[in-house]
């Protein structure tokens, strides 16, 4: 496998300086190499990837790309690797070690290059943080940086959210969701690329975390207020319609030439065409141009857009992408983020 990934990413013009077959190992290679980005698998013998990567950000922090097996099991492991410290992850198909991840050459490449910009200083360790704050009883302010969590806020009534994220998003995503206050009349969707293997335990992570109730969307549910769906991973999901105060959702099994599955700009847009109560659309962190035709749907319709700065961004491109179109109503911090949901900043 290391073998296979080095000749794929050599082949796709990025330089292997090094490599490591655990990580113990991977520890000394990266003090000695001091390479721009670091592929690191999961599971590994004398130390696997979750300690190494805790290792690796005290030390030497280099931002990190999880290889990840495209399981259930994996993403747990997965997610405490992001919690320690790494930017994203890749799944291998297949199981642990398959030649398959060939197929994906064009992909991988794309994200260790991605990876390789990231800046560390908003990386998800900040989460552990934050977490550790609202579990001791700290105010919310120090979590989401909105300020007083309680019932006075602004959100008009029957408000739908739609949030689009990719890499970096599922700490953002957390971070913005935690910080909302379960009394704001909010229904909504999430959208982070991510494997279908995976977006059911963020869709149980992101719910354990937030005041509001959050699950995977399935075909044909329906959401009211305090609820909010995370897009199956694999599939499209539209907003099929509103009414009575809640959404119902389609999850969408096929191509419609977006690149991704799920879509930002599918959910966005399909919002946009059915929904007439309130709506608001956030692009946060995440590589490529997804959300950008999303935006400008939501623009037309009336909806308030925000996205996501440059200086707390992971990867500053779908942002900056949607922020060109003309059509993003304010660009805050992601500590902000939540009160521009809320009302209370502008």
């Amino acid at each position: 496998m290391r073998g296979l990934i080095a000749d794929i990413l050599e082949s796709g013009g990025v330089e292997v300086v090094g490599e490591a077959g655990d990580g113990r190992e991977a520890l000394s290679v990266v003090a000695d190499t001091e390479p721009d980005v670091v592929t690191m698998d999961v599971e590994m013998p004398e130390m696997d990837g979750i300690e190494a990567v805790e290792r690796l950000m005290a030390d030497t922090p280099t931002p990190t790309l999880m290889l990840s097996a495209y399981t259930a099991e994996g993403a747990e492991e997965t997610f405490e690797a992001l919690d320690a410290g790494a930017v994203d992850f890749f799944a291998k198909p297949g199981g642990e070690v398959s030649m398959g991840v060939s197929r994906l050459e064009e992909q991988l490449v794309e994200t260790v290059r991605s990876v390789a910009r990231a800046d560390l200083s908003t990386g998800s360790r900040r989460r552990r943080t934050a977490a550790a704050a609202a579990a001791s009883g700290a105010a919310r302010s120090d979590a989401g940086g909105t300020g007083d969590a309680g019932p006075d806020v602004s959100v008009e009534p029957n408000t739908t959210l739609i949030v689009g994220s990719s890499t970096g998003g599922p700490d953002a995503v957390e971070r913005v969701l935690s910080a909302l206050p379960g009394e704001a009349d909010l229904r909504g969707v999430v959208v982070q690329h991510m494997p279908e293997a995976f977006t059911g335990r963020f869709a149980e992570r992101l719910d354990a975390a937030c005041d509001l109730s959050v699950s995977e969307a399935e075909d044909g549910m329906r959401i009211g207020r305090g609820e909010l769906a995370v897009a199956r991973g694999g599939h499209h999901l539209e907003v099929a319609s509103a009414r009575d105060g809640r959404l119902r959702l389609n999850v969408i099994d096929e191509e419609r030439g977006q690149g991704v599955r799920p879509s930002v700009n599918v959910t966005m847009e399909s919002a946009a065409r059915v929904v007439d109560d309130p709506l608001v659309g956030v692009v946060l962190t995440g590589m490529g141009a997804d959300g950008s035709d999303g935006v400008r749907a939501l623009s037309r319709a009336g909806a308030r857009v925000l996205a996501q700065d440059e200086d707390t961004c992971v990867v500053y491109g779908m942002p900056k992408r949607a922020a060109e179109t003309g059509c993003v109503d304010t660009v805050l911090p992601l500590d902000d983020i939540a009160g521009g949901i809320t009302g209370e900043r502008a």
